[in-house]
């Protein structure tokens, strides 16, 4: 099988959000003045998908969460784009686990036991409420 492939199906499991691998592609940084850059500032971050069974199989990723901002120089210096990367000592890891069959059972479980005893504590206080008295 095909690795790349594989990360490719991996990938479409992974939500939009947590996407974030090629944040500088299609994208222009113009200045508009003399004696002006932008300096780009990228955080990597690596990224391990965890997606069920064999899932050692997918290789670590990595996402860059960038930011960019103008800097103004003097007339004497050369302006120049600047990249500046920090690797993140955190991770990310995507999970994909499924419910099992009895974790199902055991919620819907609860949840009758809870109404019977809910309906049985009101069938109490209504009977001790509404009784008739003794004369």
């Amino acid at each position: 099988k095909d690795p790349s492939r594989q990360v490719k199906r991996a990938l479409k499991q992974v939500p939009e959000t947590l996407q974030q691998f090629t944040p500088l592609d299609n994208t222009m940084y113009p200045t508009k003045n003399f004696h002006e850059a932008f300096h780009h500032y990228i955080k990597v971050v690596s990224t391990h998908l965890n997606l069920g069974s064999g899932s050692n199989r997918y290789p670590t990723l990595y996402q860059f969460l960038q930011q960019s901002q103008i800097v103004q120089y003097d007339v004497n210096n050369v302006p120049e784009a600047r990249f500046s990367y920090d690797l993140s000592p955190m991770s990310v890891v995507v999970e994909k686990s499924g419910r099992k069959w009895y974790d199902y059972l055991t919620s819907l479980s609860a949840i009758i036991g809870g109404t019977f005893t809910t309906l049985g504590l009101i069938d109490a206080v209504l009977y001790k409420v509404f009784k008739p008295k003794k004369l």
